[in-house]
């Protein structure tokens, strides 16, 4: 492995197209004495030229980062149809995304057709295969610029895009990155939430709406000691360009868990950025300081409105506890407030690096959270004063169609645009050598993604994507995505058996709640213990003994039991 120094000084991805100038230079010196070495020049100098033009190039980030070996990547690509039964991955196999998926975003990206030929690929007697009803009176509608309009009782609503750019921080994104996302934003006309690191500079430069996340850290907001600065909030939250304040609560990656960006990363740029000391780690608690309770989170989304001007200003959280739920659902109504908006986050989500562990077993997939969320909601007399946003994995249309019908009111996608950037999946994000320049500080790989190019196609992929959903919301016979309903929607739970998800999710009437009903199991255990002037357990949950004194544990002997 090459050292950081070599690396910066002659980059070890380049070494294919070096090694080709200076073949071409040493046989061009030996071809008078032995002429058959003439094509081995010719041929050396064709791949010194394709390498030349590899790095002038704009379009595509992984022969600016691999000149010449790049292009093998291609070749595959272009053979593969014949291969792929042989040799490589199916379409639909491959994770976390299939090559189906990757293929559907890079086709709409760069405004290719997205049609296949001789019907689906999938299985459609497989259980879990879903579709959407059509109607035999389908709709014409004029536009796929499909709104939402987010907290229409502020004094500065939001009408959103029901499709947005989820959070991803300045600093996790390249700089190029950021700008290439926000110039497509800023082109169609929808959201681009920055993630908890903060506003930067190149969020600002093509002037592209911002949903601005609050995490604990409070970066761009923030004291020296890490706590939330008032007077700094109000001074960005009142840029015209920031439609929406969102307090990070929890993210689908590793909720529960706070995260550190090392010394080593924290630049000058991330830093002024951050409101944090440069070449110091940077570093994000698990737990919130401005507020410790379900009341004192309604008193600082209060808080926030007010300083923002009246801005709208909601929360995203992956559902953990559901009695932490129930008690931030019991403070609204006991102070009256709501938020303006809920994001929730799948735990199948995420752009960034994460310990194994969270990743695979630290909470509730975005079904189960955004079921819960929705129906406690209605459950509670709330749902028509609170929008919901969702994200974990929406790449097509369809995807947004079904979480809309699930109950959110528009979704957010990070590493669907991502893809739209040129990421390949790569899964290099956390080293800083991503190959397309997309999550790295490094200036020179960065240099690769080409801001012009890449907005267009975040822009073009936005806008295919939405209008396939027109088509599908007008094969359904509505209106309007947000017409669709769990009834719309068809399962196959067996080779012989389909149900709607109306028919498989769980529903609640409304006000159900505050009428002293327990529709649902959830809530007949965790509703009437949840507290709201508090987020841990309450006393009413069920506890499991300690020193393994369950049933079919044999306790631990009092000599070996641990202290405590």
């Amino acid at each position: 492995m090459s050292s950081p120094a070599s690396e910066a000084l002659v980059p070890i991805r380049f070494a294919t197209w070096l090694l080709c100038i200076a073949g071409t230079a040493v046989s061009v010196v030996f071809v008078p004495a032995n002429p058959w070495l003439a094509l081995l020049t010719v041929t050396l100098g064709w791949l010194s030229w394709v390498g030349w033009r590899d790095v002038q190039q704009t379009k595509r980030s992984i022969l600016r980062n691999y000149p010449v070996i790049g292009h093998m990547r291609f070749m595959l690509e272009f053979i593969r149809p014949e291969l792929r039964q042989y040799f490589l991955e199916n379409d639909n196999e491959a994770t976390p995304f299939s090559r189906q998926q990757r293929s559907l975003v890079y086709q709409r990206a760069k405004g290719d057709p997205d049609k296949r030929p001789f019907g689906t690929q999938l299985d459609v007697h497989a259980n879990g295969y879903e579709w959407i009803n059509h109607s035999m009176a389908p709709t014409e509608l004029p536009s796929h610029d499909f709104r939402v309009v987010i907290g229409a009782e502020r004094a500065q609503p939001y009408a959103a895009s029901v499709f947005n750019i989820s959070a991803m921080s300045f600093g996790a994104l390249s700089a190029n990155a950021i700008e290439a996302l926000n110039a497509g934003a800023a082109r169609g006309g929808f959201a681009h939430d920055t993630g908890e690191g903060s506003i930067s500079a190149y969020h600002r430069k093509h002037g592209g709406d911002l949903i601005w996340e609050i995490g604990s850290g409070y970066f761009g907001c923030r004291h020296d000691d890490g706590r939330f600065n008032p007077e700094m909030f109000a001074q960005q939250a009142r840029d015209p360009q920031v439609k929406l304040i969102e307090i990070k609560l929890s993210q689908g990656a590793k909720p529960g868990h706070g995260g550190v960006l090392p010394g080593a990363k924290v630049t000058a740029e991330i830093a002024a950025t951050r409101g944090v000391p440069e070449g110091e780690d940077c570093i994000s608690p698990a737990a919130h300081s401005a507020f410790t309770s379900p009341l004192e989170l309604m008193d600082f989304i209060v808080q926030l409105r007010r300083l923002s001007g009246d801005k709208p200003v909601g929360f995203k959280l992956c559902v953990g506890h559901p009695w932490e739920w129930f008690a931030i659902v019991k403070a609204m109504l006991e102070r009256d407030v709501v938020p303006d908006f809920i994001v929730v986050d799948g735990a199948e989500g995420g752009t960034g690096a994460a310990p194994l562990e969270f990743t695979n077993h630290v909470g509730a997939p975005l079904q189960e959270g955004l079921r819960l969320v929705h129906n406690t909601l209605v459950g509670a007399g709330l749902r028509q004063r609170v929008k919901i946003g969702c994200a974990g994995k929406v790449i097509s249309a369809f995807d947004i169609a079904r979480m809309m019908a699930l109950g959110a009111d528009w979704c957010n996608s990070g590493r669907a645009f991502m893809f739209a950037l040129g990421c390949i999946q790569a899964q290099t994000c956390h080293t800083g050598h991503c190959p397309t320049g997309v999550t790295t500080q490094d200036p020179l790989r960065q240099r690769a993604l080409v801001v012009p190019d890449k907005s267009q196609r975040v822009w073009r992929y936005h806008h295919d994507t939405l209008h396939a959903l027109r088509e599908l919301v007008q094969a359904a016979g509505l209106h309007h995505p947000g017409d669709i309903s769990p009834s719309h929607i068809v399962q196959r739970v067996s080779r012989h058996e389909t149900r709607t998800l109306a028919g498989l999710v769980p529903r609640v009437a409304d006000g159900a709640l505050l009428r002293g009903e327990r529709p649902l199991p959830v809530f007949a255990s965790h509703w009437d213990g949840a507290d709201p002037t508090r987020f841990n357990a309450p006393g009413g949950v069920e506890s499991k003994p300690r020193h393994g004194r369950i049933i079919g544990i044999q306790p631990v002997p009092a000599q070996a039991q641990p202290e405590h």
